[in-house]
């Protein structure tokens, strides 16, 4: 599996696109903004994207998915417990720090544990509620790769001051899912750099 890292937005938000050489499928993991940013990438890599995977609803990580979906003809999936904030403008954050209200509705809801059908099923969800009620992490594991949305950062975690944010059940999802993963995991987040797991359970000062 290969990995490209979209930069996206103004709040710089990261988005990523794991795809099969061979088969040149790929999906699109947090369609944050700019769905022409995105579009470019997967014509000049000539892939065929199969879907875009939510880590969760706030409209920094959202924006573009409506728009891939209508292009592509590919579903929008996140967990199932975050379905109301991703269509809610207020939950969503939309409303208050876009400027401009925006909600949509996914036509997958996953489950904790569930094994995604793309990419040849390399993908399970991990369900970390705390940044919110329905945060979602993605895990392939023979790749060695969670995608954390903004669960986990380098150094750092996710705000719980937002709808539906809780602080001790974000320290319970990165201390008991997340930090049970193999230590040589590539995190990678939401925003900012690339970290591991390892690094994160040794350095992290908010999960110490």
């Amino acid at each position: 599996m290969e990995i490209k890292r979209l930069e996206l937005g103004m709040l710089r938000t990261n988005g990523y696109i794991a795809y099969c050489e061979e088969t040149k499928k790929a999906v699109v993991i947090d369609a944050a903004a700019e769905p022409e940013k995105i579009k470019n990438a997967l014509c000049e890599l000539n892939l065929t994207p199969e879907a875009v995977l939510l880590t969760h609803g706030h409209f920094d990580h959202i924006l573009a998915a409506d728009m891939l979906r209508k292009e592509y003809h590919i579903p929008v999936g996140l967990l199932s417990t975050e379905a109301d904030l991703l269509a809610d403008p207020k939950k969503n954050c939309s409303a208050t720090f876009f400027g401009a209200p925006y909600g949509i509705s996914a036509d997958e809801l996953f489950a904790d544990g569930q094994i995604l059908p793309y990419l040849d099923g390399r993908f399970r969800v991990i369900a970390t509620p705390g940044h919110t009620e329905g945060s979602c992490c993605y895990y392939a594991g023979n790749e060695g790769v969670l995608f954390s949305g903004d669960t986990l950062f380098a150094g750092s975690v996710g705000r719980t001051d937002l709808p539906t944010g809780r602080a001790a059940a974000l320290g319970i999802s990165i201390k008991e899912r997340l930090f049970s993963l193999p230590e040589e995991t590539l995190v990678l987040p939401g925003h900012s750099e690339e970290t591991t797991i390892g690094e994160e359970k040794r350095h992290n000062p908010y999960v110490m």
